[in-house]
């Protein structure tokens, strides 16, 4: 998602590209004039400006795009004019638009050149923040989280990035480019692949390098080889000028192929050539280019089951994953959950300028049980929303708008499946609270693994650090400790 400022004064079409916009899920403000244009861009971000050449007023589109460019403006600027008037848009990308749409808009073309803008624009914020790092000699800090299997998987993600990013020839003379590094990341929705992959380009080598974001589920089927391998001018209709693809955006660093699961196959033995060979073709072009590029990817598919489905090629799949790393869930991380709010609370209490409120203990102890299934996104959504919702100084059980109902309902149902016996209630005697459900619950999970803990903490699916603080809490530690003497 974006956020995008349109400026047109034909209140149709304002309405019709505003319209699509949306639909693209991006966020967009929409005005008639350059002077409302301005008070825009004095109020907020913006990273695509899309200016009509010719507007109310005494001021251009033109006018205004040489008066951003002129300023501290670096997003996209894409000019629409009327066909008649190319020569408006050639002055137009003179002056700094990056490209432009004749009218009458097609609004397929509108989404691909606004969609390749956006990428770009994001691609040239992470170029400028790694050679920041780099400058002021430093690395970004470690992901968040003290856990002992949190603690192995960064372990593991530092060492995977020491490897070197391509495996040159002996012969250095040699143009040959020789197979490129790869790295697979699998895990949860949400576990944190991203960032687990920007924390192995930042400890490499070579920080300061790119790092290159493909989200595989979004590149349009048709033009997937051109967005990642770049094109010749006239390689196809809407090839105005020849253009690199993210490959090439990203040589001598990190791109990170996210969800790769999702490639077309029939793309995906080109993408086999690549890394084999560390050469890459532009559409439209006869000449290969040497690069030199590490490649991240990241699934929560199973790759090997879409093997067997005939969705994935076996031998792309064997190339990938010569070297793995599996996250754990957020559920897997102990008291990770909590460490992750209160540093995202921090965060949202310093960018929207909150006051000093924090969690209650009550509140930490509803992270601390959830099971985040949604995982890292999910804790991130939950504690933006908490923030917002907080009147007083601390956020409240209400606030978190979790699921009120207790863990341990769902976790007697597996229990009932998944161990022998039956959990059975005399409802005749009144209503049971999910307190006493749970406490009963722990007790037959004890018995029936000898009053082993871990054990039988996780056969009800809890961590076992909120299940030893619900022992001490429903005060059966002297249950335990009969049951282990038995």
């Amino acid at each position: 998602m974006a956020n995008i400022l349109l400026i047109e004064d034909d209140e149709t079409l304002r309405f019709t590209i505003s319209r699509a916009l949306r639909k693209a899920e991006h966020e967009v403000e929409s005005v008639e004039s350059v002077s409302q244009a301005r008070q825009c861009i004095q109020s907020a971000p913006f990273d695509l400006v899309l200016t009509d050449v010719h507007l109310v007023g005494d001021e251009s589109g033109i006018d205004f795009i040489e008066e951003l460019r002129a300023g501290s403006f670096r997003g996209g600027v894409i000019v629409m004019t009327a066909f008649a008037n190319v020569d408006d848009a050639v002055r137009a990308m003179k002056l700094g638009a990056d490209d432009y749409l004749s009218k009458p808009v097609r609004l397929e073309e509108l989404g691909l050149i606004t969609e390749r803008l956006l990428e770009q624009y994001r691609q040239s914020k992470q170029l400028r923040l790694y050679q920041r790092i780099h400058k002021a000699g430093q690395k970004e800090k470690r992901p968040i989280g003290r856990s002992d299997i949190w603690m192995r998987t960064l372990q593991l993600a530092e060492r995977l990035a020491q490897i070197p990013v391509a495996n040159r020839t002996v012969d250095h003379g040699s143009s040959s480019g020789g197979a490129v590094t790869t790295v697979l990341i699998s895990g949860e929705t949400g576990s944190g692949k991203g960032v687990v992959a920007r924390h192995i380009h930042a400890s490499g080598k070579d920080p300061d390098q790119p790092f290159v974001h493909v989200n595989c589920t979004a590149l349009p089927g048709s033009l997937i080889e051109s967005e990642l391998f770049g094109h010749e001018k006239g390689a196809f209709t809407d090839a105005k000028e020849a253009r690199e693809g993210l490959f090439e955006m990203a040589d001598g660093g990190t791109i990170f192929l996210d969800e790769i699961g999702d490639l077309p196959i029939e793309f995906q033995a080109k993408l086999l050539t690549v890394l084999e060979e560390g050469k890459i073709r532009r559409v439209g072009s006869g000449k290969e280019q040497t690069i030199r590029v590490r490649i991240l990817a990241a699934t929560n598919r199973d790759l090997e089951k879409k093997v067997r489905e005939g969705t994935f090629r076996e031998d792309l799949l064997f190339r990938i994953n010569a070297f793995t790393l599996t996250l754990p869930s957020l559920r897997e991380r102990d008291d990770d959950a909590v460490e992750i709010a209160g540093h995202l609370l921090a965060k949202l209490r310093k960018e929207y300028g909150l006051s000093q409120i924090d969690f209650s203990v009550e509140a930490i102890e509803r992270i601390r049980e959830h099971r985040w299934p949604g995982n890292v996104r999910e804790l991130f959504n939950m504690t933006q929303r908490a923030a917002m919702l907080c009147d007083g100084k601390e956020i409240v059980v209400s606030d978190l708008g979790l699921d009120q109902q207790r863990s341990a309902s769902g976790a007697a149902e597996r229990c009932t499946t998944q161990a022998p016996g039956e959990l059975r209630f005399n409802f005749e005697d009144g209503p049971h609270s999910a307190e006493e459900i749970e406490k009963i619950l722990m007790i037959q999970a004890l018995e029936f693994t000898k009053g082993n803990v871990s054990k039988a903490s996780r056969l009800i699916g809890m961590q076992r650090s909120s299940f030893r603080y619900r022992i001490e809490r429903y005060d059966i530690d002297e249950i335990v400790q009969e049951i282990v003497g038995r």
